[in-house]
């Protein structure tokens, strides 16, 4: 609980009507998009600059008060749910583009800024932000930066890690660092930029990024491909890397997953095939319509029923569009949705959806898979209902199952969306013991008292949590 004393100091500092503890206010800050995980903070409070952020560290690393940065709590490891209390901290103030340098090529945002106005602040000066999360509408950069998010055009571009050149960090203790800055060289000491994206808010909180830009392509294309058994759109997917082409977006999707977006988007999807390609590249004209030449003639040859290209920046768009609504498509089935997120190699596709599908048979669950196939990252979502106890443990179960499944071909237990506290129980499956002890280490040298984001990232006894209140 937040004292009298401490409660006085934090209204100080970002004024009354940045700080609230009603029963309301916090309740709309105790979940996130992960089922099981809802915890009430103590109180809500929105600083309204870097300094106040320090102030308010500074003051609860005295007092060992807990510490959650939030965005827009789209999150689905538990990440940003308050499960050990203490104050959440959000960001609604600090969300401004405070500057596009065309000279260097970067932009620089606070953490409040929502990822899609980013994409399109640098795409009115010619310019792209690769990073493209299918939260992108709602989501804020701060909380890509916390999770080192992907997207669909993670197989060329890269994940958010790849794009940040320099960061402004308040530490646990208050102090304000910068790391980095608009260089393209800089090896001065450890790479502290990289170490704090993707830490998940437990070893400080970002309050500026600079990010890097790139030009805009000149084109882009857009294929599909359907395939009547995984394994040929599997073998497509190497085909094409193994051709040195890398395409801007690869993505699997199997049939039921296909038949709820379809249900959900209705722009004519194929729901008759067992499996889908979308494929998509950009860059100049020529190598464009070159590279989907060869993409189209690998499709054909691998076994593909049907190959099209998108014949308008509008058709392509639907595909794109419907892609990204996989998520809010599922969860129209049953008032739970769990989407989790397992990488293996992409020799390994094939392989692992089979083995999801097994598992989802074994547990008798629904369990849809889709995913970036370029890069082997996948999606196997259950649509459920957390109030039925037998079923969500073998839910757990599932899942379990699944995880181990993937470091076992090879892979790993994330690839995007972060351990939080959801996944904190399967962390050792992929780094061993002495590579967490290792993480522990690095989280104790920078937060000896435990306050930023506290039970994230290391393992307590069990995934599963009841739903709790404070």
């Amino acid at each position: 609980m937040i004292s009298a004393q401490v409660k006085s100091r934090l209204i100080d500092i970002v004024g009354p009507e940045n700080y609230d503890d009603s029963n309301a206010g916090r309740l709309v800050y105790s979940y996130d998009a992960t089922p099981q995980f809802q915890s009430m903070p103590d109180a809500v409070v929105a600083p309204r600059s870097t300094k106040e952020v320090s102030r308010i560290l500074k003051l609860c690393n005295t007092h060992r008060i807990p510490v959650v940065p939030r965005g827009s709590g789209t999150n689905l490891c538990a990440g940003t749910c308050p499960t050990e209390g203490g104050i959440v901290l959000l960001f609604k103030h600090m969300n401004q583009i405070l500057e596009i340098d065309e000279e260097n090529l970067t932009m620089t945002v606070q953490p409040g800024v929502i990822t899609l106005d980013v994409i399109r602040a640098a795409e009115e000066k010619g310019l792209l932000y690769p990073p493209d999360p299918s939260s992108m509408k709602i989501s804020t950069i701060g909380g890509n930066l916390n999770e080192n998010s992907g997207g669909l055009r993670g197989l060329k571009y890269g994940v958010t890690r790849d794009y940040v050149m320099a960061l402004e960090i308040v530490l646990a203790n208050g102090d304000i660092i910068r790391t980095g800055g608009k260089l393209a060289k800089d090896v001065a000491g450890y790479d502290l930029t990289r170490l704090f994206v993707g830490s998940e808010g437990t070893l400080g909180v970002i309050t500026e990024a600079t990010l890097k830009l790139i030009p805009a392509p000149e084109t882009k294309k857009t294929v599909l491909a359907l395939y009547q058994d995984i394994d040929s759109a599997a073998k497509s997917v190497s085909n094409i890397i193994a051709r040195k082409i890398i395409p801007t977006t690869l993505e699997f999707l199997d049939q039921p997953t296909l038949q709820v977006i379809e249900d959900y988007a209705k722009i004519g999807l194929p729901v008759h095939a067992k499996a889908v390609l979308l494929i998509e590249q950009d860059g100049s004209e020529e190598a464009v319509n070159r590279d989907i030449r060869i993409i189209e003639d690998i499709c054909k040859k691998g076994n593909a029923v049907s190959v099209q290209t998108a014949q308008t920046e509008a058709e392509a768009e639907d595909l794109r569009n419907a892609r990204r609504a996989a998520l809010s498509a599922l969860a129209r089935l049953k008032p739970t949705t769990i989407l989790e997120d397992a990488t293996v190699p992409r020799s390994a596709i094939a392989d692992m959806v089979k083995a999801i599908n097994r598992i989802a048979e074994k547990y008798q669950l629904t369990i849809c898979t889709f995913g970036h196939a370029g890069d082997g990252n996948l999606h196997p979502t259950c649509t459920t209902d957390v109030r039925n106890s037998e079923e969500m443990e073998r839910v757990e179960q599932a899942f379990a199952d699944i995880f181990k499944k993937a470091v076992e071909l090879g892979g790993t237990i994330t690839g995007e969306h972060g351990v939080g506290e959801m996944k904190a129980p399967y962390l050792e499956l992929k780094l061993g013991e002495a590579g967490v002890a290792a993480m522990r280490a690095v989280k104790q040298a920078f937060d000896p008292n435990n306050i930023m984001n506290p039970g994230k990232v290391f393992a307590k006894d069990s995934r599963k949590r009841v739903v709790m209140t404070r």
